[in-house]
C-alpha cells in the first residue's frame, strides 16, 4: 500500500531507485521544472553523479483557478494549450493572450534569477531527464519536453513521484518514457501525497543550483 512521501528530498531518492539503470551514461543530464522539481532532482542527480540543470515552464491557469493548468509555456518560444479543456471552459483568446504575457514576464524573471550569465546546456544527442514533483494535467510538462524536443536528445524521459491514472495521454506521445512511482485512480492534488508540501523558494533553488554548477565544474577539471 502506498504511504504519501515525507518531503520532495524523500520522493527524490525514491524516483532515484527507478532510474538506476542510467547511472553510468556519459550523456545524462537531469533537468527539474522549477521550483518543486528542484529538490525532487536533486537525489535523482547525485544518484545517478548527474549533471542537474533546470527548464523554466510557466502554467497557463483557468479563470478563477490558476492551479489548474489549461496550458503552459516554456524557454525556447513553447507554449502548448489543451484546448478541449479550454473549449468546456469557455476561456476567451484574449484571456489566453493576456495570461500567456504575464506567465512570459514571470518565466523571464526566473530564467535571469537562476540563470543569470550561465549558458543553457546542450541536449543534442543526450539522455535528458524532465523531473518534476508531481503532474496533475501534465501541461507545464508537455510544454517541457516539447521544449527540450526541439533542441534534438537522443532519448527524452519524463520521471514523476505522482501522477493521475488518466494522465494526458499527449504527454506519453511527447517522450521516450515516463516513470511514474505512484498513479491512484483519486488523484484530485499532487500535495495530498505529500506529508510535507511546503512551497519551494527561489533562494532554496538558487542554492541547489549553485551547488551543482560548482560540482560539475570540479568534476570536468578533474
Amino acid at each position: 500500500m502506498f504511504e504519501s512521501f515525507r518531503d520532495r528530498t524523500e520522493a527524490g531518492k525514491k524516483l532515484s531507485d527507478a532510474l538506476r539503470r542510467l547511472a553510468g551514461d556519459p550523456s545524462l543530464l537531469i533537468l527539474a521544472l522549477p521550483r518543486g522539481g528542484v529538490p525532487v532532482a536533486a537525489p535523482v542527480a547525485d544518484a545517478l553523479n548527474s549533471p542537474l540543470d533546470v527548464l523554466l515552464v510557466r502554467k497557463i491557469g483557468a479563470p478563477g483557478r490558476p492551479e489548474f493548468a489549461i496550458g503552459a509555456i516554456a524557454s525556447g518560444g513553447i507554449r502548448f494549450l489543451d484546448h478541449t479543456t479550454i473549449a468546456e471552459l469557455n476561456v476567451s483568446e484574449d484571456w489566453l493572450a493576456n495570461q500567456t504575457q504575464k506567465e512570459q514576464a514571470e518565466l523571464e524573471r526566473r530564467l535571469k534569477a537562476y540563470r543569470g550569465d550561465h549558458p543553457f546546456p546542450a541536449l543534442s544527442g543526450r539522455t535528458v531527464v524532465l523531473v518534476d514533483d508531481g503532474l496533475a494535467t501534465g501541461s507545464t510538462m508537455i510544454a517541457a519536453a516539447r521544449a527540450v524536443r526541439q533542441r534534438q536528445p537522443k532519448r527524452l524521459i519524463v520521471a514523476v513521484p505522482v501522477a493521475p491514472a488518466d494522465l494526458n495521454p499527449a504527454l506519453r506521445d511527447a517522450v521516450d518514457e515516463l516513470v511514474v512511482l505512484h498513479q491512484p485512480d483519486d488523484f484530485r492534488a499532487v500535495g495530498r501525497f505529500y506529508r510535507n508540501f511546503n512551497q519551494t523558494s527561489d533562494e532554496e533553488v538558487k542554492r541547489l543550483l549553485e551547488f551543482y554548477r560548482n560540482h560539475n565544474a570540479s568534476q570536468a577539471a578533474q
